[in-house]
This record gives C-alpha cells, structure tokens and sequence, in this order.
C-alpha cells in the first residue's frame, strides 16, 4: 500500500515547525521516517501534512556540561553507535544503539523519534529510562523538561502536548565507578524485542535502578529489586523478580514475566561481572 495525500513542508527552524503544527492539528514531525514511514504506507497514520524536521540542524547537535549531555533529537542512531556524542556513562549509549534493527535502520532513526514514537519494545525508552533522562522540549509558550518515567503513560502515547516536539535529551553524566547492564530477547537480530532490562548503578551517586521494557505498555521500574541489587550486588533468583513483576503489573502473563526475569538476571550479571 501507498500513503493516503498529504502535504510536506521542509521548516527552516524548530521554531517555524512549531507554529506548523500549531496552526495545523493533523499535521505531524517527520524525522528518520522509520517508524512513521511503514505507519504511513499501512494507512494506520493519515496527516494531512508532514513537516519535514529532519534537516535542522538545531536537532542535530549534542553538547556535553560537567553534569549532564544534552543530545539533539535528531541524532541519529548510528551517530550514537559510531561515537559521535559524549558519552555519559562509558560505552552503554553506544552499545544500546549498536543493537537496534539493522544499519540502514540507524543510518536513518532519530532518537527524539524512537521515545516520540513510545513502541514498549523500542530500546531508548528503557534505556533512557534507567539513566534518568530527561526530555527537554520546544514549544510556542515556551519548553519544559519531562522525565522519562512520567514522558511514556501507556503504549504509543506520551505526555507532549499538541504544538508541542522534542528538542533534546539530557542524560546526566555518571562517574567512571558506574555499571551497567542491557539485555534484550529477540527472535531474530534486527527484529523488535520480547523482552528488556536494563540496570544501572552509580556508587559515587548512590545511584540505582532497574528497568523492565518490551512489557505491555510504559516501562516498568523496580525500586525494589533496585535497592536489593544494591545492598547485597548478587543477582536475583527468577521467583524473586517474578514476584516483583507480579506486584508491577498483575496483568503480566506468565511467560512474559519469566522472559523479563531472566533477561534482568542476565543483564544484572553483565553489570557486575
């Protein structure tokens, strides 16, 4: 199938595609365009106007302060893989991007629009989400930071108000004493996971978190198994994170608890080692 008709309009600045899309409730961003673009040959997207945000590069840019690195929306995915942004925890940035879809996918995908897009198996969201990001937004009234636990409520739905787009999003920096963990089941490489968990800790911070991703919905954060890991730094048994799951989403089925439970332990175990 083809696209429905629509209009495209290539702003000069963030500013003007701003007003774009205040003027205009149906129209939408376009980034990368590999989340949109199948939507759009599906037919399960019909914007009357596409504004083209892809070129600014305003969005492009990343910046590194002695708290934080702010990484422009339209940052692709292999710029992040291939190194050319901070880092501001070593190697995972790059690590995550190296495993989503395949290289022409990362050529092209834009992190503002992978978390914009809100897929539960993408992998920015969890990621982003045990490093306490925090997306910082442009809008006609003025920006906002949101952070990510609250940015994604539910499955392809996030809290950005209509006008309103990604700007960038700041990651704060962790000191060289800081690990972490990323696993993700897939059945095949390149395709969309089944199951996440990332875990991250910072001693010098006392820092911690667990997340869950690829669940049925936002992300599932556990401070629990997080302060747990931390106390004893052993990696938790299957029955303890299945419970944990259990109390996090009673809807979970049992077989997605279990791929969840085990992709924690291997990540924890990755972590510590």
């Amino acid at each position: 199938m083809k696209p429905v008709a629509f209009d495209h309009t290539v702003p000069n600045t963030l500013d003007a595609a701003i007003d774009v899309l205040t003027a205009d409730g149906e129209a939408r961003l376009l980034g990368g365009g590999q989340s949109l673009g199948p939507m759009l040959n599906l037919r399960l997207a019909r914007p009357d106007r596409l504004v083209d945000i892809g070129r600014l590069d305003e969005l492009r840019s990343a910046t590194a302060t002695a708290k934080h690195v702010e990484i422009g929306a339209g940052v692709t995915h292999a710029e992040i893989e291939d190194g050319a942004v901070p880092d501001p925890i070593p190697g995972m940035l790059s690590y995550v991007a190296s495993g989503i879809a395949y290289r022409a996918v990362r050529n092209r995908g834009t992190l503002g629009g992978s978390l914009c897009h809100a897929d539960p198996a993408a992998d920015w969201i969890s990621a982003m989400t045990a490093l306490d990001a925090r997306v910082v937004t442009a809008a006609t009234g003025g920006g906002r930071e949101i952070d990510m636990i609250s940015f994604m409520p539910g499955a392809y739905r996030t809290v950005l108000s209509p006008g309103e787009a990604v700007r960038a999003i700041r990651v704060p920096r962790y000191s060289e004493e800081a690990v972490w963990g990323y696993h993700k089941t897939c059945r095949k490489v390149g395709e969309f996971a089944t199951a996440i968990a990332v875990f991250v800790a910072d001693p010098a911070g006392a820092y911690c978190r667990v997340v869950f991703g690829a669940a049925t919905g936002a992300p599932l954060v556990s401070p629990t198994l997080a302060r747990s890991i931390a106390e004893t730094g052993c990696v938790p048994d299957l029955v303890t994170i299945e419970r944990e799951l259990a109390t996090l989403d009673p809807a979970l089925p049992d077989i997605k608890a279990r791929q969840l439970a085990v992709a924690l332990r291997r990540a924890v175990a990755g972590a510590i080692e």
